[in-house]
């Protein structure tokens, strides 16, 4: 699983001009499904989220996590993360979960996000969406399980 991760002052995802997840500070994270992923890796790749330390502590130091901040969470699903760009002009998706699946792990995401964290929103698997955020920094990290 890959997850992009921002750190932001706000986020908001619109689905047909209606807001389906906010969050004020905390973390937008689009997140991707490949072939092979499993609900172990998602937990994984949820540990790594919430403990991340992307937050400044009192020095100015990246020292401080989501879990610490108790900041939002916002997951949206990207299956375009998964794309092999390596060849040509056009991206090959082939290294992205089928769809059924990927919406079996993302959705497992945010059930087990939710049972641990306490403010966790998300997008709507397979709309057209519309992402707005602030990014914070900019803070922007790649993490892959």
């Amino acid at each position: 699983m890959i997850a992009l991760i921002q750190r932001v002052s706000e986020a908001a995802v619109r689905v047909e001009s209606e807001i389906v997840g906010a969050i004020e500070t905390g973390l937008l994270a689009l997140v991707a499904v490949q072939p092979g992923d499993t609900t172990e890796k998602a937990d994984r790749l949820l540990e790594k989220m919430l403990n991340y330390r992307v937050f400044s502590d009192d020095t100015g130091r990246m020292n401080r996590s989501l879990r610490d901040t108790q900041g939002g969470l916002l997951l949206v699903s990207q299956f375009t993360l998964a794309a092999d760009t390596t060849k040509g002009t056009r991206a090959s998706f082939t290294s992205a979960a089928a769809p059924d699946v990927a919406a079996e792990r993302f959705d497992y995401l945010v059930s087990t996000a939710r049972q641990t964290h306490p403010d966790v929103a998300c997008g709507r698997f397979g709309a057209d969406m519309k992402v707005s955020l602030v990014n914070d920094g900019p803070v922007t990290f790649w993490l892959e399980v």
